[in-house]
């Protein structure tokens, strides 16, 4: 491969964009070098570059700096461009989210004071009777460092738009409230706004005294209300790399590595960057794996629920492969380590997942969007306006007042409103019902998608192991057994051995609280001793046969049917039960898949577990599409391929094996109870552990976006009525800040319908 032909993959952390035009532009911009691609998400301030060799990193950061915003290489792992491609990536994602957490901390402290500020001057501009002598001029002093300092982040926004040729929402902001704040400070200086015994002229026309009116509550409360939908965003946006943290901190930071000869072999503790290929290190009981690897030693059970979602231990034996992060139970495990550090499924997991996240951000603010037309539009009008009171022999003042009412009645207050406070108030509902929504662009997803993929386990299932039945031989009784299995099984952890003793304990067997004598475990296989004076034991079927306990033909038939997991009980020589133990469909789960087509989904069921248990459960809730034995990256791909069908596609999943699918999906949705990767990862976040939650968050959800859409239609509808007669001089700049304030209660009480979703 030439260098000219050698690809490289980068992801580089861009700050100061605000909307979907600055997304735009920066693509634009590195597109412009010979060779580069660019993915920006604006939700992660992040690129995702795929450029040739013969382009340097400085020429990139150069780009994005042109296009003017700050650039610098993310420290979040880069995934492959394509095969044999060189990819620049470093160790994790924690420096991006910390940016966006300290970003937003002088943001909120900039919402609170201005809001201090601002709530006194719009109380003295409405309400006439608290005004006294040179209120105005204390109002000016309280408005000003709200305009100035509160607005900063608008207006330096708009200068560097300006500079690239480039008009957003920010620059019709910062255009209406500076404009409205220069007017205030013309009538006080050289009007008579701010003399005692001089009264407002109230007229529905332009032709009043000028210079009598200052629209300094306009600016402050603009300025205010636009700082919080900032504040609101800037918390969406460090969620984003919690998903990525989270996988990560799944990793142990210890390891005990073996060194030394056969004679004279001993353990050293290392943190696990210094774990290299080949070593071999110790698991314990409830430890964590390090590295991916194989067992050399040891036998034990494994509990990969992380990758696979299933709540029952694998077992490992010599010659076993394991996975970071998965951990072990009932014994202890000697591992070499083949695959450690970014090169492990885990650091894969975590790849997968921002890759997810950058490809499905749709950076669709439709105010954004609209504002491309919408702003230059309201400048133009503005301009003209003045240029034609002027033309037509009114007196510059008249112009000036007409021009500043129509940005007056165009700056988008209500537009600022329509989005934040229908989240507020959806959010609020959603969380008195256990639904938590992370922002817009969730509730734009949830507002299209057609086909949902559930996860089994933990999801439609309890995902905890209980007794489902308990078949006996002639003569014995049901409760005696699973007392006998408990008195062996009592003091284990493991997770068979937690629903037999919970079993017994329902139950109140006599039998599950005695305690077996010479009691011996046998990783993977089952356990022995003696209760009662006799010998027992339980296990799998084949490990009681081989202790030389015979297993009638009855029960042997029922243990090869079984769909469960299978523990075969035995005394006197003689298996006498067959305990089945898996995992319930949770209650409600079969009204919750009826709810989910009444809302016109498709429903699908994608699980790590097996196919015939899978089946079942599938056949149960009336689920016709089953994808059983699938792995966190089988479920990616099931995702993404019903994508290429078409498909707007939602995932419900609880699980670190689930966070892949989660963050690709159209429409993310974690079970209460789930991990924090899979919540992370997720748009839609359930603290009710209930399957009634998904069909009540996708309502919800839908529900909030109608709103923020008629909010949006309202504001938007308002200007194109009012700006005309702000041209036409039939409303003066109070008037217009008067209605521009009705189109935000409208908006706000428009969302606080939202209460009774």
């Amino acid at each position: 491969m030439t260098l000219q032909h050698e690809t490289r993959t980068i992801d580089l952390g861009i700050e100061g964009m605000t909307c979907a035009s600055c997304v735009s532009r920066v693509e634009k911009r590195l597109g412009r070098l010979d060779g580069v691609e660019a993915s920006v998400n604006l939700a992660t301030e992040k690129a995702r570059v795929h450029f040739p060799a013969a382009i340097s990193i400085d020429e990139l950061l150069e780009a994005v700096r042109a296009a003017g915003y700050r650039a610098s290489v993310s420290a979040a792992s880069a995934a492959p461009a394509a095969p044999a491609a060189a990819t620049v990536s470093a160790a994790g994602p924690a420096p991006d989210a910390d940016r966006a957490h300290a970003a937003s901390d002088p943001l909120l402290t900039r919402l609170v004071i201005s809001a201090v500020l601002t709530v006194p001057v719009v109380v003295l501009a409405m309400v006439p009777a608290l005004q006294f002598p040179f209120w105005q001029w204390l109002s000016l002093v309280l408005a000003a460092p709200v305009v100035v300092w509160g607005g900063w982040p608008f207006h330096r926004a708009a200068a560097v738009n300006l500079r690239h040729g480039a008009l957003t929402m920010d620059t019709l902001v910062s255009l209406g409230t500076l404009t409205a704040f220069a007017w205030s400070l013309w009538s006080l200086f050289f009007g008579h706004a701010g003399m005692p015994g001089m009264t407002h002229e109230w007229t529905f026309g332009v032709r009043g005294t000028p210079g009598g009116d200052i629209y300094l509550e306009v600016a402050a409360g603009v300025i205010t209300i636009l700082l919080l939908g900032r504040v609101l965003e800037a918390r969406s946006k460090r969620r984003a790399g919690q998903s990525l943290r989270t996988l990560l901190d799944l990793a142990p930071l210890e390891v005990s590595v073996l060194r030394g000869g056969d004679r004279d072999e001993h353990e050293e503790r290392v943190t696990v960057a210094g774990l290299r290929p080949g070593d071999r290190f110790v698991v314990r009981p409830g430890e964590r794996i390090a590295a991916d690897g194989v067992v050399v030693r040891g036998e034990a059970g494994v509990d990969e629920s992380m990758l696979t979602g299933e709540p029952a231990p694998v077992d490992a034996r010599p010659g076993s492969a394991v996975t970071a992060a998965t951990i072990v139970h009932g014994g202890s495990l000697v591992v070499e380590a083949r695959r450690v550090g970014a090169d492990t499924r885990l650091a894969q997991i975590a790849r997968l997942v921002e890759d997810a996240q950058l490809g499905t951000s749709r950076a669709q603010r439709l105010a954004d969007r609209i504002s491309a037309v919408f702003v230059p539009i309201v400048i133009v009008l503005a301009a003209a306006t003045a240029i034609v009171w002027v033309a037509t022999g009114s007196p510059v003042e008249q112009a000036v007042t007409a021009a500043v009412a129509v940005l007056v009645i165009a700056c988008p207050c209500a537009l600022g409103l329509a989005t934040p406070v229908a989240i507020l108030v959806g959010t609020g509902r959603g969380a008195e019902r256990g639904i938590l929504i992370t922002g817009p662009e969730a509730l734009d997803r949830a507002g299209d998608v057609d086909t949902i993929l559930l996860d089994k386990t933990g999801t439609l299932t309890t995902g905890r192991m209980s007794v489902t039945r308990v078949t006996v031989a002639d003569g014995v009784d049901a409760a005696h057994a699973v007392g006998i299995a408990a008195a062996l099984e009592r003091g284990s952890e493991h997770p068979i051995a937690r629903a037999i003793v919970e079993a017994a304990d329902a139950s109140g067997s006599a039998a599950g609280g005695a305690r077996a004598n010479g009691f011996r475990a046998h990783a993977g296989l089952g356990v022995d001793g003696v209760v009662d004076g006799v010998a027992t034991a339980a296990g799998r079927p084949g490990f009681l046969t081989e202790l030389g306990f015979l297993m009638p033909t009855g029960l042997a038939r029922r243990a090869a049917d079984s769909d469960d997991t299978i523990v075969a009980v035995g005394w006197a020589g003689e298996v006498r039960a067959v305990i089945e133990v898996g995992d319930t469909v949770r209650d409600g789960a079969r009204e919750a898949i009826e709810r989910l087509r009444s809302l016109g989904l498709r429903p699908a069921l994608v699980t790590g577990d097996a196919e015939r248990p899978a089946a079942r459960v599938a056949a149960q809730l009336g689920i016709d599409e089953v994808h059983a034995g699938v792995s966190p990256e089988g479920k990616l791909e099931i995702v993404r391929a019903a994508q290429s069908r078409g498909h707007r596609v939602a995932m419900v999943g609880d699980g670190v094996n689930d966070a892949a699918a989660l963050a690709a999906a159209d429409l993310g949705i974690a079970m209460g109870g789930g991990t924090d990767a899979a919540a992370s990862a997720s748009d839609l976040a359930l603290t009710r552990d209930e399957p009634g939650a998904i069909a009540d968050a996708v309502s919800l959800a839908r529900a909030t976006l109608r709103t923020i859409r008629g909010n949006l239609f309202w504001a938007f509808a308002y200007n194109v009525a009012a700006i005309p007669l702000a041209a036409a001089g039939f409303l003066n700049p109070m008037i217009a800040g008067a209605a521009m304030a009705f189109s935000s209660v409208f908006v706000v009480l428009n969302s606080l319908r939202l209460r009774r979703a």
